[in-house]
């Protein structure tokens, strides 16, 4: 050390470290989108998207076909509904394979357009043949798409025939199977696909899942136990939920309330991480899955909270104006019926007091489980949110050295995060502690530390009594008051 003379300065890191506050409430959704009217590259890719014109861009849109196209779906009622981003959409439509040859399909050629409708994928190409079968090679053409996704080929070259036959390549999603949603890790390439693409959120974006969703095929019992397995370990770290909707038909599903229950049970739909809902909603001509809706309004909720999900989304305002079975008739649940479906641990849509809202603050463990932590959806989300900042705020901390000071660091800053979550009313109380028969010697020396953390947040105040007594002892004072 060299030889000092004056005064001089040094630094030391500071001991409260700031909270990296996990996101609440990511949606990270996997289904189909129509990318050749996007970005073809798109696919079995995580894209986050934080504006509609960003996800259409990137992905295509289709305003009408939702029944195939459910990316489309989860678009329209995020951004233009409830005008919520971020989102990370995955889409599992690939081009290439879920496709379908049409071969010398008869057109003609008006004012030099050959219009072929939706679903045509021009970067596949297109031959052309004359009425007799012949090979047109001299015709040229450039294909766009119009603002309704159709296909429209502009002749550029003359001398063509009025009526032509093409070949051509068209999307086929109806090819797409729960296996595509599901997804898996490729033994040779390492690339992953579906919802195994879940883990690649948070390295690329530093943005962790806080739902995980599948419209139309979270209905399918194979997937939703996926997406159930993937809330439980992220990253091998993070915890999130997931919304998955109870088919409203017969065949598939429940077509009236009093079987929703049963098939719930049967199909395993009964985790404290899953929110389930049944049926679907509609707003004019759109049916929406009531997930896809809840995710918004979720979002919303946490966006009015400070994005701190404490609030229930529950008796809050969807956008819709009737519940509809998968066949778009209209299915009437009053408070009674809806109620019936809360006790069984499912969401529905209910008109009572304000308006559609969604009602029901249950996951789907209840009523098997009734632990607070598991049971009640905003105290199941606020233990995975509380969970996930502790990770990332102290992750900074791994491999420091073992001593007291780290200690004080990590039980102090964490216990300033809680206080001021409590200041705000956002849980009743919080405290972390690290205690010696928590941290015995033998794992101390192999390097592990352990924090025990208390929380308690609010649960939802899901009945509210009022005790009406008639009480005769006024008409005392009324007689007083007259003499």
């Amino acid at each position: 050390m060299p030889f000092k003379h004056g005064v001089y300065k040094s630094e030391q890191a500071t001991g409260l470290v700031s909270p990296n506050a996990g996101e609440a409430g990511l949606p990270v959704v996997v289904g189909a989108s129509p990318v050749f009217l996007g970005d073809e590259g798109n696919v079995n890719k995580p894209v986050l998207c934080y504006t509609y014109s960003e996800a259409v861009k990137a992905l295509g849109f289709s305003r009408t076909d939702w029944d195939n196209w459910t990316l489309c779906e989860f678009m329209y009622s995020q951004f233009a509904l409830f005008g919520q981003g971020p989102c990370v959409l995955i889409n599992v439509f690939d081009p290439a394979v879920h496709k379908e040859s049409i071969t010398d399909e008869e057109h003609e050629i008006v004012d030099g357009e050959i219009s072929l409708g939706k679903n045509v994928i021009i970067s596949a190409g297109f031959t052309f043949k004359d009425a007799e079968g012949e090979e047109i090679t001299g015709i040229r053409v450039e294909g766009n798409y119009d603002g309704d996704g159709n296909a429209i080929l502009s002749v550029t070259s003359t001398g063509y025939p009025s009526t032509v036959k093409i070949s051509y390549t068209k999307a086929k999603p109806s090819l797409i199977t729960a296996n595509d949603i599901i997804g898996g890790v490729n033994a040779t390439t390492g690339a992953s696909k579906g919802l195994e693409l879940v883990g690649s959120v948070f390295p690329k974006f530093r943005l962790i899942p806080g739902i995980i969703l599948a419209p139309k095929w979270s209905g399918t019992p194979s997937v939703a136990a996926v997406m159930k397995a993937k809330c439980e370990n992220i990253n091998g770290l993070f915890t999130c939920i997931s919304i998955v909707d109870i088919p409203a038909d017969a065949v598939n599903g429940a077509a009236v309330y009093s079987a929703v229950p049963q098939w719930k049970n049967a199909n395993s739909y009964t985790s404290e991480r899953q929110i389930v809902c049944w049926p679907k909603v509609k707003l004019g001509d759109d049916v929406f899955h009531l997930s896809t809706q809840l995710a918004g309004l979720m979002n919303s909720v946490d966006a009015s909270h400070d994005d701190v999900p404490y609030k229930s989304p529950s008796n809050e305002l969807l956008q819709m104006d009737s519940a509809v079975n998968s066949a778009g008739q209209e299915v009437m649940l009053g408070l009674e019926e809806a109620n019936y479906l809360n006790g069984q641990g499912v969401v529905t849509p209910l008109n009572f007091m304000s308006g559609w809202v969604a009602w029901g603050n249950r996951t789907g463990c209840y009523p098997v489980t009734t632990d607070p932590k598991d049971a009640f959806i905003p105290v199941r989300r606020m233990f995975d949110y509380v969970g996930n900042t502790f990770i990332t705020t102290f992750w900074q901390q791994t491999d420091e050295p073992m001593t007291a000071r780290l200690v004080r660091t990590i039980v102090n800053s964490f216990n300033v995060y809680l206080n001021g979550l409590t200041a705000r009313e956002m849980i009743i109380g919080g405290r972390i502690e690290f205690t010696s028969d928590e941290n015995p010697a033998t794992d101390m020396q192999d390097g592990k530390l352990r924090f025990h953390v208390y929380l308690t947040p609010p649960v939802p105040a899901e009945m509210i009594e009022g005790i009406f007594e008639f009480d005769p002892d006024y008409f005392t004072e009324l007689v007083a008051a007259i003499g």
